[in-house]
């Protein structure tokens, strides 16, 4: 079916501009830190928040209000598990992951890839993406909390101790 009515359209479109004025507000309310996909925790957030919006938009069962109280579930929920995850640690430890060394010096850490479940083909594309062409250039390829390959060049490398899984790194 390609249309049905215009007053489905004229739904769509005002409940749409309303449900995103809220949706905005709501964000603009609980800070930047909600939509900050620094890990799986937060990225799951943003795709329930934006199939939230969705169904408001196009689900005739869903009302406006629904809506945005699921909106505000999502986000006071977010919310609250990052300030816990500041203040306790075992909440931290619960929500979110730790980075991970695969490369260090130059060498692949072959057990850190079978942990993290990363192939060794796409640690090298992370190397060559940065446009560094030999890993004795790399002083490491750290796998981000947000599931992003980092790539630091020798001579950017800096403190070791920095470095996740690294010797001598702080724990």
């Amino acid at each position: 079916m390609i249309f049905d009515s215009w007053g489905g359209i004229i739904r769509v479109l005002a409940l749409g501009a309303c449900a995103y004025v809220a949706l905005v507000a709501a964000l603009r309310i609980s800070g930047k830190r909600t939509l900050a996909k620094m890990n799986a925790f937060d990225l799951v957030v943003t795709v329930a928040l934006g199939s939230t919006l969705a169904t408001v938009l196009l689900s005739k069962d869903v009302a406006l209000l629904e809506g945005i109280a699921g909106f505000l579930v999502l986000i006071v929920l977010q919310y609250a598990v990052a300030a816990l995850s500041v203040r306790f640690g075992v909440v931290e430890a619960i929500a979110k992951s730790e980075p991970a060394a695969l490369l260090i010096d130059g060498a692949i850490d072959e057990a850190a890839l079978r942990r993290e479940r990363v192939t060794r083909e796409e640690v090298l594309s992370a190397v060559r993406s940065s446009g560094i062409g030999d890993l004795s250039a790399v002083a490491a390829v750290v796998l981000e909390t947000d599931g992003t390959f980092s790539v630091i060049g020798r001579d950017r490398a800096g403190n070791r101790s920095a470095l996740p899984n690294a010797p001598g790194a702080a724990r």
